[in-house]
């Protein structure tokens, strides 16, 4: 009798176990999360409200991402920025990005980067992705940057896919390739307040390229949060930051930048799916203090 009352606790524990996980896994992929940062900058004349997204991987919240972009409406940005990963290195088309873009522009400038899954796409599918891009209506940046004045605020916004280092076996700065270098000297040269889109965290963070580049905010995702979020451990994946990593989501400094990584909206086929780790739209103010807002997290289930 005792044995067949431990069976069914066991059981009753597994199933337990299970449905929780399956809750968590669903909310992970239909929850938007809105995270508010803040950040000082003696730059910034007036406040400017810029939304963060990245690795949308083609999902969809709701058809064309209508709440997706409702969600961003609802911040009322003066800028967005598109950090990667929109699209599968499978994709059959650029669809899902392209719709997206049309639907941002008309809400802010957009600025788009590369991810790892664009540059696979583009090889395999369709060079003329930065092309449908732009028509869309953002600014395609790859080694490329533009300056923009919002509310008295200079920016200069970049874009880099490429690692800021070289690969002498100290991942040193001097040794990135010159077209890198080139352009990181070039984008430094201003008085702006310099933003990086870099769709991996891993390109500023290795070797001495967060002493020796002058980048006043670094701005990736890749690590989907670390796909899988243990309870009081964090994310479990970081990419070439190994099990466990250090830069996986919210903001950090290092040396003499800031980097903030988004944990994203989605993932595309990974070994494990998204698990206690609800998609995300960051969103980031140019104003007193470097800080996470807690109060001004909210979260809605479509």
């Amino acid at each position: 009798m005792k044995q067949h009352k431990y069976l069914k606790i066991t059981i009753s524990l597994i199933l337990l176990i299970a449905l929780i996980t399956a809750a968590s896994i669903f909310l992970s992929y239909n929850v938007l999360k809105v995270r508010t940062f803040s950040y000082e900058t003696d730059k910034a004349v007036d406040p400017v409200r810029a939304v963060v997204i990245s690795d949308l991987h083609e999902h969809e919240f709701g058809k064309d991402n209508v709440k997706l972009v409702e969600k961003i409406r609802e911040q009322e940005p003066d800028i967005i920025l598109m950090v990667g990963d929109f699209v599968n290195q499978d994709s059959a088309d650029s669809t899902v990005a392209v719709k997206l873009v049309e639907q941002l522009s008309k809400l802010a400038p957009v600025c788009y980067s590369l991810g790892n899954h664009e540059e696979s796409y583009m090889a395999k599918t369709d060079w003329n992705f930065p092309t449908e891009i732009e028509k869309a209506g953002a600014h395609f940046l790859d080694k490329e940057y533009v300056d923009m004045d919002i509310r008295g605020t200079k920016l200069r916004i970049g874009g880099m896919f490429s690692y800021a280092f070289g690969a002498d076996g100290k991942d040193s700065a001097a040794a990135a390739p010159e077209d890198v270098k080139n352009f990181l000297m070039d984008f430094q040269d201003t008085d702006r307040l310099k933003i990086m889109m870099a769709h991996r965290p891993d390109s500023f963070i290795f070797g001495d390229a967060a002493s020796v580049w002058d980048v006043d905010l670094v701005v990736s995702g890749h690590d989907h949060g670390g796909q899988v979020v243990v309870p009081f451990a964090g994310g479990v994946f970081g990419g070439d930051q190994g099990y466990f990593p250090k830069y996986v989501h919210g903001m950090y400094e290092k040396d003499r930048l800031h980097l903030f990584v988004s944990s994203g909206l989605g993932s595309a086929n990974e070994p494990l799916p998204r698990v206690n780790n609800l998609p995300e739209v960051a969103v980031w103010r140019l104003k007193n203090q470097l800080k996470l807002d807690d109060a001004k997290q909210t979260c809605y289930i479509i």
